[in-house]
C-alpha cells in the first residue's frame, strides 16, 4: 500500500507519474514482502520462536509445509523481485540500484534484527520509507522529499501489525531466546505503543491537512477510526487478560492498514479530479 498512496500523493501534487513503471514497482515491492514474510516464518520455526503452540506462523508447525520448502520458497521469491529490480534499475536510473540494495540488506537481515529487537526500525524503513522515497524516483524520475510526509501515517501502522504480534508472543519468544522490542518494554509499554501506532497517523494526516500538507479530502481515512480503536482497545486490555486479549488483533491491523492506505489513496485522486 506505500506504492499506491505515494503515487496517488505524487499525481495530486500535479508531477508527471510515470504509471507503468509505479505499478511495476508495486508488484516488485509485494514480491519482496512475500519473501520477507517467508524469510522470517523459516528463522523463527528454526529459532525455536514458532512451535505448535504457539498462535502465529502456524505454515511450519501445522505440516502444510517443510522448513526447506518455505526457505526455498523465500530464496525464489527474493531471487524474482531481484531479477525484476535490475529490469526496472535499466530503465530509471543507479539511485533504483541502491534503493534495492538497501531493502534486500533489510529482508535478509529482518530475523536477526527482530531478535535484538530492531525488528520494528527494519519494517518501518522496508515497508514505508524505502518504497515511499524510491517510488517517488522512479515514477517521476528524481526524488521528491515531500512524499516523506506520508511514511509515518504508513509506517506506523505496518509497525503496529509486527509490534501487536510481537506484544502477543512475548513468553514464547523468551522461550526461545530472543529479545523483541514488545519484550524489552513489557506489557503495559507495548499496549501504550502499540495504540500510538494505530491512532497517531489519524492525527498526522488531521493536522497535515489543516495546515495545507495535504487535502482536505484526506481526512476520508476518519472512517478507519472506529476499527483503528477497537483494536487499541483491545491492546490495553492485554496487561490484564493476556494474549487471549490479542487473539487475531495483528489481522485486524492489516486489514486496517489496507482500509487506511485505500482512503489514503483515494482521498488524493478525489481532490485532483474534482
Amino acid at each position: 500500500m506505500p506504492i499506491t498512496v505515494a503515487l496517488a500523493f505524487l499525481f495530486w501534487q500535479g508531477l508527471p507519474v510515470d504509471w507503468a513503471v509505479g505499478i511495476w514497482t508495486l508488484v516488485n515491492v509485494v514480491l519482496f514482502h512475500a519473501a520477507a514474510n517467508c524469510w522470517s516464518d523459516y528463522f523463527d520455526y528454526k529459532k525455536g520462536v514458532d512451535r505448535d503452540d504457539t498462535i502465529g506462523g502456524v505454515s511450519i508447525t501445522s505440516g502444510e509445509f517443510k522448513a526447506s520448502e518455505i526457505k526455498a520458497l523465500a530464496m525464489g521469491l527474493l531471487a524474482v523481485s531481484v531479477l525484476s529490480g535490475i529490469a526496472l534499475l535499466l530503465c530509471t536510473g543507479l539511485p533504483t540500484l541502491y534503493l534495492g540494495l538497501a531493502g534486500s540488506l533489510l529482508i535478509v537481515l529482518y530475523p536477526w534484527l527482530k531478535y535484538h529487537a530492531l525488528g520494528d526500525v527494519d519494517i518501518f524503513l522496508t515497508f514505508s520509507l524505502l518504497p515511499i522515497l524510491g517510488t517517488s524516483y522512479v515514477a517521476t524520475g528524481c526524488f521528491h522529499t515531500s512524499v516523506l510526509w506520508l511514511t509515518l501515517p504508513i509506517g506506523l501502522i505496518t509497525v503496529g501489525i509486527l509490534h501487536v504480534n510481537n506484544s502477543r508472543d512475548i513468553e514464547h519468544d523468551g522461550r526461545a531466546g530472543i529479545h523483541t522490542f514488545a519484550m524489552l518494554i513489557g506489557a503495559k509499554a507495548s499496549a501504550v505503543v502499540y495504540c500510538i501506532e494505530v491512532l497517531l497517523p489519524f492525527v498526522w494526516v488531521a493536522v497535515a491537512a489543516a495546515v495545507g500538507i495535504f487535502p482536505w479530502w484526506s481526512l476520508l481515512v476518519l472512517v478507519a477510526l472506529k476499527p483503528a480503536a477497537d483494536n487499541a482497545s483491545a491492546a490495553m486490555c492485554f496487561p490484564a487478560e493476556g494474549i487471549e486479549a490479542l487473539r487475531g488483533v495483528d489481522e485486524k491491523t492489516a486489514q486496517l492498514q489496507l482500509i487506511f492506505s485505500l482512503l489514503f489513496t483515494v482521498s488524493f485522486f478525489v481532490d485532483k479530479l474534482l
